[in-house]
């Protein structure tokens, strides 16, 4: 994994593989945000007994991940603007986070995480949010309606939904799809003999759009390439580009603790809402 010599010491490893980044970031640039999505199938399917096993095969690397540290080049959207950015990330279960956000070689935010607790540092504007929630300070910083957790398994390509393989469907030889009231998960493989992978979760948050996670690039069962987007553009509609992953490293504590400098200012979670740091990737 790699960080910026202002990142946090315990997360940042060096500068391996950046070039990678940088190139899936500009492949990633050139897509138009609004661009369609991945065409999913939508014939109603029948019955799939094997969906219990295409479940369990599409989520077995994903489900082995206690701890994941990356690199994750950022283009996209959101509230409707434009944005780029860097983020060292690392994550732990049960629901601990650390993100670190970079924007034309500045540091615009350290976000730290553990359980019920988060802490935010706006480094440049001198101000900081203390003992918030993580999924609402998540949010109001990313546009993404999740927490720690569910951003380590939607990072990791693992199904955030409860949905039960009893629910499955087959549509063809190589799609299946398993559903509950909170998301379909939708399995595909690309030959009989290939294995199968998630490669997109349309969630339904109660009183909100539609959103969906796509996968791509799968490496060692994982993926490289993730597409995170409301079905309202003006929510969020993100491309992360996944470089310099370990996986299931040991984290310290500290890792998920920010130091707040004196004289630092309070932030309120209203103000966060209004602008969130990321307008600096802008």
């Amino acid at each position: 994994m790699t960080a910026s010599a202002q990142g946090d010491p315990e997360l940042a490893k060096g500068s391996k593989g950046t070039g990678r980044a940088a190139a899936v970031l500009t492949a990633l640039l050139s897509t138009a945000c609004g661009a369609p999505f991945m065409k999913l199938p939508s014939a109603p399917g029948a019955p799939a007994q094997d969906a219990a096993d295409a479940l369990s095969q599409a989520t077995s690397a994903c489900r082995m991940v206690s701890s994941i540290t990356a690199e994750v080049g950022v283009a996209g959207s959101i509230k409707g603007q434009r944005l780029r950015a860097r983020l060292i990330a690392g994550l732990a279960a049960p629901a601990s986070a650390r993100l670190e956000a970079f924007a034309f070689s500045q540091q615009v935010f350290i976000l730290a995480a553990r359980g019920n607790d988060a802490t935010l540092l706006l480094p440049r504007d001198g101000r900081a949010l203390e003992h918030g929630q993580p999924g609402e300070v998540l949010e109001a910083v990313t546009g993404l309606p999740l927490d720690a957790s569910g951003l380590r398994l939607t990072l990791t390509g693992c199904a955030t939904s409860g949905a039960s393989a009893a629910s499955g469907r087959q549509i063809g030889d190589d799609w299946r799809v398993v559903s509950d009231q909170a998301a379909d998960l939708y399995l595909h493989r690309d030959a009989r003999t290939a294995p199968w992978r998630l490669v997109a979760a349309v969630h339904r948050d109660a009183g909100r759009p539609e959103w969906r996670a796509e996968y791509r690039d799968f490496e060692n069962g994982l993926p490289q390439t993730i597409r995170l987007a409301s079905t309202d553009a003006r929510r969020f509609d993100l491309r992360l580009a996944l470089s310099q992953v370990e996986i299931n490293v040991p984290l310290e504590p500290a890792a998920f603790e920010v130091k707040i400098p004196p004289g630092t200012r309070a932030i309120t979670m209203a103000e966060l809402r209004d602008s969130g740091p990321l307008s600096d990737a802008r």
